[in-house]
Formats: C-alpha cells, structure tokens, sequence
C-alpha cells in the first residue's frame, strides 16, 4: 500500500517591494520548515511585436495586486488589493459562510459553519456555484462555472479593510447583491456580478450564492425539508454580513440589498418574510417581485409536496414511504441536477419562510 505524504500544511500572503512592482508570494510549511515563494516574477517587457527577436528591455510599468488577510468567524481569509479605475479595492472571493448543505443538510435550512476554518480562506480565486442546468443559449451569459453543491460561498470587495498602520476611517454603506437567473440557475462568479467598480464608490459590496432548483426550492412539508431554503441561505448570508462586515470596513446597520430578475424577486420576498426583520436597512428591485398573481410566480404548500413526491416516484421512491425524502438525498448530485423541473422554481407559500401572500402582507403591514 503507497502512502501519500502531504507536505503543504498552509500558506498565507507574503510581500517584496521591486522593480518590478511588489510582488505577491507565499510563505508555506513544508518539511518542517517554511519558505517563501514568489512565482513567475516579471523581468523584462513580453518579448512581442517590435521587441520579437530584439534584445530583451526592462518593465516599464506592472499593475499589481497586494496581499491582505482578515479575521472572520469563518476563518482568516486571504484576499487582495487591486488597482482599479485610479483606486485601489480589497478584494476577498468564495468565503464560506455556511456548512456544506450535503448529505442530512440537502434540502434542509443552511447552518452556520460550526467551527472556523483552521487554514487561511484563499479569497484570491472564485469557488463552486451552486448545481445548475445551463441552456446553450445562457452559456455566453453565465460563463463557465464550476457546479458543486459545496457552493455557499460570498464575495466583498470593499474600498478599505481596517489596518492596524492605517488611521480608523468611517464604516461604509454596504450594497448586497442577490443574483438572478429564474431560481434554476447563476452565480455570484459571473463576470458581470463583479462588484470592484461599484466598491470604488466608496461603499463595500457583497455578492453571494444560493442554492437553485431542486436544491434550493424542493418542499418536503417537514423541519429537515422546509422548502424555499434559498431564501434561507440568503437570509444566513445576511447574518453573516451583519457580524462579519465592520472588519471589511462595512456598516451593519446600512445594509441595502438589491437584486434583479430573481434577485429582486428574492428581495421582495427578504421584504415579506418575518424572518427577514431588522437585517437590512433599504431594498431595491431592479425587476420582478413576489405576488400572488394570475402567472402563479408562487405555489401552496400542498401542491409543492405533490411536486416532490412526484420527483421521488421519478427516481424510483416510493411516494408513500416516509423515507422518500432521504432516498433524494442519497441521489447522485449530478442526477438529480438533470431533474430540473419547472415545479422547482417559484416559492412555497404557506410556510415558515412566507406565511402570507405578499397582497395580504401590504394589506395587513406585515413587511418590513
């Protein structure tokens, strides 16, 4: 039997000053020790067009990023100070801010990470979005992504992280973004969701992921099974930002949420739900919201079940067993992702999440 030794405990950000610019490296512990790394360091002008064949002339000018570390109650997370638009913004991507919902927690209400991450967060890469089908047609839209359901992740991008050599500035308003795509598929990753150019306008932007489809949306008319456990996630990533944001420089107490297309339907819905209650400041819905109208952008707690249970007869559960539920959960990801049915993409109403319809909400005051 062969073993595989692994060296590489952690790593985390390192920085020299040269001519080059400052160049990001990584001190790592290997062999019991530790040494500092710096990869693919620019020496000279690329060797391109006029200067192909011609003697190799020095870096006239590099743009580079900047290392930066914050504590979080996930964890220390690595990210980075880029130049952009004559300014510089920190940015840190894919921060976990929940369990992975796997296993027990597939289809069950997020949880927050029990205990923080003892490696340092790299925050300088995207990660996973959440299981999704992907038309031909939407492929140009979404970009390429990389699908897991290990996919609750958020992204900050903030015009300045409190640092200890740097005097106290003002918390900033913060601006977080819900994305769109129907409940059935997007990401916070999408090249267009990037919040870098927003965060120079002095406010601190947070984009997150959510789960999608039968993932996100399955009603099984019990406390492990609630349905509408998107908004759930949703609503654990706003905790998340409310403890979490001042070390990003944010203010807790003015957060706004926004969204379009399905996002502002969820934020309509953040609106509606009681579970929502004092977590953000201002809304905004930059198209679509939650009603009960003549398109049915909702369905009833009993039909939602008859959905389920028709999906469990689909895959061979029984749809009278009380274990048909932890049959869907023993699926194949990848399978029950192929699944994807129109019954999965609209809210539960009814429910612990949107007890009442949003006409009777207005009517009633019951929003907030």
């Amino acid at each position: 039997m062969f073993m595989i030794l692994r060296i590489i405990e952690y790593a985390f950000c390192v920085e020299v000053n040269t001519t080059s610019g400052v160049v990001k490296g990584l001190t790592i512990d290997v062999l019991n020790t530790s040494v500092d790394q710096f990869l693919a360091i620019p020496y000279a002008e690329p060797p391109v067009g006029v200067l192909r064949f011609a003697k190799p002339v020095p870096l006239r000018h590099l743009e580079y990023t900047v290392c930066i570390e914050v504590n979080t109650t996930s964890g220390v997370v690595k990210g980075l100070t880029i130049d952009v638009l004559n300014t510089s913004v920190d940015q840190f991507l894919a921060i976990p801010y929940a369990e992975p919902p796997v296993g027990v927690l597939r289809f069950a209400k997020s949880v927050p990470l029990r205990h923080p991450i003892q490696d340092v967060i790299d925050g300088t890469e995207t990660g996973n979005s959440c299981y999704q089908l992907i038309p031909d047609l939407l492929k140009p839209f979404v970009g390429n992504l990389t699908l897991s359901e290990d996919c609750l992740v958020l992204n900050v991008w903030t015009p300045h992280v409190a640092k200890k050599s740097v005097p106290k500035a003002p918390l900033k308003p913060v601006m977080f973004w819900i994305h769109g795509g129907a409940l059935i598929l997007g990401s916070s990753f999408q090249k267009l969701y990037n919040g870098t150019a927003l965060a120079t306008n002095d406010v601190v932007v947070v984009s997150i992921n959510y789960r999608l489809a039968n993932f996100g949306f399955l009603y099984g008319d019990r406390e492990d099974a609630p349905g509408n456990v998107g908004f759930y996630d949703q609503l654990l990533a706003l905790k998340w930002v409310r403890e979490n944001i001042h070390m990003f420089g944010g203010d807790r107490d003015e957060i706004t949420i926004f969204g379009e297309s399905a996002g502002s339907w969820s934020v309509s819905v953040q609106l509606l739900s009681p579970l929502s209650k004092g977590l953000f400041k201002r809304a905004i819905m930059e198209s679509g919201a939650h009603m009960f109208n003549k398109d049915r952008d909702i369905k009833t707690a009993p039909e939602a079940l008859n959905e389920a249970k028709q999906l469990a007869v689909d895959f061979n559960c029984s749809k009278t067993s009380v274990e048909w539920l932890e049959c869907l959960r023993q699926l194949n990801a990848e399978d029950l992702n192929e699944h994807i049915g129109e019954g999965f993409t609209v809210a539960t109403l009814g429910t612990e999440y949107l007890p009442v319809s949003a006409h009777q909400a207005f009517q009633t005051k019951q929003f907030n």
